[in-house]
């Protein structure tokens, strides 16, 4: 019997526990990692809503950049030292936010409005595969404080038909 193996979406706007509001400029902010071990997600699309806030027009480099982390033991080791909770990232020795995949630069350009970051892979920013555990770290370069933000991702299946 033929048949195709085609993607499959799965359930929308899944929440990355990552604390955005509040992220200063220069801040750093691991979310909580999230568990692919029952799912087994051949990929997760990861976007963000960036609300800048209402104390001037953003500055600098007008960026915050999007980064992904990850294990292969099981949630003992993470990629860059992170810790797989959501955590400010990068005052505790070993964490280098160099040691992660880069996925996407989210630029703004304008105070209070909410900007639709990209739909990011998880799967391409480590090499066309999804980790067992894996979350998202967000630097913030927009030379202020964030408003009212959120993260959030869609896993995507295969499915026989």
């Amino acid at each position: 019997m033929a048949g195709d193996i085609k993607g499959k979406l799965g359930t929308t706007n899944q929440a990355i526990t990552i604390t955005l509001t509040g992220l200063a400029d220069d801040g750093v902010r691991a979310s909580t990692a999230i568990v692919n071990t029952g799912n087994l997600f051949l990929d997760c699309l990861v976007q963000l809503l960036i609300h800048t806030g209402n104390v001037g027009a953003p500055a600098g480099d007008k960026n915050l950049l999007v980064y992904a982390y990850g294990t292969a033991n099981d949630g003992t080791t993470y990629s860059g030292g992170a810790t797989g909770t959501d955590a400010d990232y990068g005052a505790v020795a070993g964490q280098l936010i160099t040691n992660c995949h880069s996925m996407g630069i989210i630029h703004v350009d304008a105070q209070n409005e909410t900007f639709e970051s990209d739909v990011f892979s998880v799967a391409s920013a480590f090499g066309g595969v999804v980790p067992a555990k894996w979350g998202i770290i967000v630097k913030d370069q927009i030379g202020q404080t964030l408003g009212a933000s959120s993260a959030f991702y869609q896993g995507i299946y295969a499915q026989y038909t």
